[in-house]
């Protein structure tokens, strides 16, 4: 009987583990953009994910930083991780990667992301690359 009881009581657990997990990732539709998409227009639904990846290359110093997010209303810059593309630890000399930033979409109407790829101390170059891209909340 107690073994019936612990038994539920883990499916329980693994459930609402599960259900959690699902509420937080906001439904899964996610819109992917790389720096094709530089001066364009993207439109996401509303509630949606936009993950936007960028070419970056930690070893040298530089990174992509958020200079400009127009409306944070609209869209909320959610996370931003880099990836190198050697799965080293850490990253090799030399070896670049991308920077995913992702932004949520909370409510209809429009934002403008503008990025930069800088070395961000005193001295390091600045805005070595730029990016602008606008959201369209839908």
């Amino acid at each position: 009987m107690k073994r019936v009881i612990v038994v539920k009581l883990g499916l329980l657990l693994i459930a609402v583990i599960v259900g959690v997990t699902v509420a937080s990732a906001g439904g899964g539709d996610v819109t992917n953009v790389d720096a094709s998409y530089a001066g364009q227009e993207v439109e996401v639904a509303l509630g949606e994910s936009l993950v936007l990846a960028l070419e970056s290359n930690r070893t040298t110093g530089f990174q992509w930083a958020l200079v400009e997010n127009s409306d944070q209303t609209t869209l909320q810059h959610a996370g931003h991780k880099y990836v190198p593309y050697e799965n080293t630890d850490p990253p090799l000399p030399g070896v670049g990667g991308k920077e995913l930033w992702t932004f949520k979409a909370l409510k209809k109407g429009k934002s403008t992301i503008s990025m930069e790829y800088s070395q961000p101390w005193e001295g390091g170059e600045k805005a070595a690359e730029t990016f602008v891209m606008t959201v369209l909340v839908r």
